[in-house]
């Protein structure tokens, strides 16, 4: 046996590397259902011509459920932003190229994106006629079977010595639409407080992908009551003031 590397250490989880392998050993209140739909999402993925780590099985380590997947060496992309500052413009474009090329992909297979955010927003916690405008406006969009990543940012992004660059942590991935997806990142970005970096990101994704900025606004409400149940604080209060804003022509 080799020698075992914490990644992340939570009473929910724990992630850590040994013998070339990572573990994500579950918290025994976590549900065998969540634990196999990850493992489905990485294997789905693991399908097609992306990058991804190889999923290697799904066991159990004293008692709790774990996924075990191949370990990939390299650095973090936001680990190259936050050292080489001058070059972050470069990485950023390498960043959305690589989130473009993922939504090239179809994953038919994996959980709708759109379920997902109305099971969120019935759980947001929102006023009842809020709740309703946040539902017409989801339904009213597109219904797309991309494949979204749910927490594409640059920490997710291993840039190996090859200057390969694999996506890990596919345990959000659904099947629904790219802008979705887009607000996800770039509202990372925005509570991150890195509001320079999110307004690069979302006028670098609307130039590449061709896509209306009022077209993605339209997400941004929706996301936003995806996340309340979860938030606290100063976060909150921004997601809150998102969701509760919704235009309709």
């Amino acid at each position: 046996m080799g020698e075992r590397k914490i990644i992340v250490d939570r009473e929910t989880k724990k992630i850590y590397l040994e013998d070339g392998k990572v573990y994500k050993v579950m918290g025994s209140e976590y549900p065998a259902s969540d634990v196999f739909n990850e493992a489905l999402n990485l294997a789905a993925v693991g399908e097609t011509d992306l990058k991804v780590p190889k999923l290697l099985e799904v066991t159990k380590i004293d008692g709790n459920w774990a996924i075990v997947w191949e370990y990939i060496e390299g650095v973090t992309l936001a680990e190259l932003m936050e050292k080489e500052p001058a070059r972050i413009d470069e990485r950023l474009n390498r960043f959305v190229d690589i989130q473009v090329e993922m939504h090239r992909h179809s994953a038919s297979r994996l959980a709708l994106l759109k379920d997902k955010l109305q099971r969120k927003i019935n759980a947001s916690g929102l006023d009842a006629t809020t709740r309703y405008e946040l539902s017409t406006r989801l339904d009213s969009l597109p219904r797309h079977t991309k494949l979204c990543h749910g927490d594409f940012n640059p920490s997710n992004i291993i840039i190996t010595s090859g200057n390969e660059a694999y996506i890990i942590d596919w345990s959000h991935a659904t099947a629904g639409n790219a802008s979705a997806d887009a607000v996800q990142t770039w509202m990372q970005f925005v509570l991150a407080k890195q509001f320079i970096v999110a307004e690069k990101y979302f006028d670098l994704f609307c130039l590449k992908t061709d896509t209306a900025k009022q077209y993605v606004d339209k997400w941004i409400p929706i996301v936003a009551a995806s996340h309340l149940n979860k938030a606290t604080g100063e976060d909150h209060n921004l997601l809150h003031n998102w969701a509760s804003v919704v235009e309709y022509e």
